[in-house]
């Protein structure tokens, strides 16, 4: 009774947040059974991401701060790469962003399974789960929209394609370096998160909605953006 609670909230919040990303493509939504089996991807990669975390030997704090961020953001964007994005249902610049977090959300939860477990044995079980679910959970959706925002672009535009997408993994790899600064409980630095967090959300509402009015020029003009 207790694991499936502990799995209950530990995927719960990313479910959640995988079906509102999911809604917020109102054009032309991917199939389900993609979408979903890039969540389950998430959860598969989170497995080789942890071991090579457990076993490197850096100090705690860079790895937190600096390993981490870029390890976790590498492989999941791997995986979407080379996993969709030249699958035929990647037909418009949002399906960046959807398998993008779908992907992402996969690999948040089975993370927040094994933090919520830790918070049981703590005694911290409902601030955890509260704050992560607000905060990380979605945090790691937040992280890697970026570049997945940057693929679904970059597939869509002739010049400078690959500079787009650099740019979009290095930015999801700050941002989320970041917030592992801001969530490692310094005294008042960590009131800073969720700050940081709201302007992460802005920036990927924009993003969205500049995809979704990017794509209905393309089917109706049938040409790549220059």
């Amino acid at each position: 009774m207790i694991i499936l609670t502990i799995l209950i909230l530990g995927f719960a919040p990313g479910i959640f947040w995988a079906w509102y990303f999911y809604k917020r493509d109102r054009l032309e939504p991917e199939p389900k059974s993609t979408v979903i089996k890039l969540f389950f991807y998430g959860i598969l990669i989170a497995i080789p991401v942890a071991i090579i975390e457990q076993f490197i030997p850096f100090d705690r704090v860079f790895l937190i701060i600096i390993f981490a961020p870029i390890i976790e953001e590498f492989f999941k964007f791997l995986i979407v790469l080379v996993t969709v994005y030249n699958y035929k249902e990647f037909d418009e610049p949002m399906d960046g962003i959807i398998y993008a977090t779908a992907l992402a959300l996969g690999f948040a939860s089975i993370e927040n399974v094994g933090y919520i477990f830790s918070a049981l044995k703590s005694g911290n079980l409902i601030q955890v789960t509260i704050l992560r679910a607000l905060l990380a959970v979605p945090g790691h959706a937040l992280f890697s929209s970026m570049w997945g925002y940057a693929l679904g672009l970059s597939k869509f535009t002739k010049k400078k394609s690959n500079r787009i997408i650099y740019n979009g993994l290095i930015l999801a790899m700050l941002l989320h370096a970041i917030y592992n600064f801001f969530a490692m409980g310094i005294p008042f630095v960590g009131f800073g998160m969720i700050f940081f967090i709201i302007i992460i959300w802005k920036l990927v509402n924009n993003r969205i909605k500049s995809l979704l009015e990017i794509s209905p020029f393309l089917k109706e003009n049938e040409k790549t953006i220059d």
